[in-house]
């Protein structure tokens, strides 16, 4: 490889960090059996969960590199999200939020 990291040693810690991987994912449903998590603290790991998908949705609708994205990218997530939450068709939902964005750039709205 020129001018980049030698292929050995990336392959090496590609490999490591698979094996890593692998072995945190079989430890989680062979610890399950012998650790017990008390209620509340299986409660707030579940409510952290959709807490981090809420943040990185967030994050992916309102900024664009380092700044903010413009008004028309959050109107159609906006517009996704309650027809996800109304339990639109999934295709109305995709076509509605896009659409919505569209129209707006169209229309000279950032």
């Amino acid at each position: 490889m020129s001018g980049g990291v030698p292929l050995a040693p990336a392959l090496a810690a590609m490999l490591v960090l698979a094996g890593g991987t692998f072995l945190l994912r079989l430890a989680g449903p062979a610890l399950r059996a012998k650790v017990a998590l008390p209620k509340r603290a299986e409660k707030l790991l579940e409510v952290s969960a959709v807490v981090l998908l809420a943040a990185l949705a967030a994050t992916a609708a309102l900024t664009e590199g380092a700044g903010f994205a413009g008004v028309a990218r959050p109107a159609g997530v906006l517009v996704g999200g309650v027809l996800a939450w109304r339990r639109a068709p999934f295709l109305v939902v995709v076509l509605a939020a896009a659409g919505v964005a569209a129209l707006l750039r169209l229309a000279g709205v950032p």
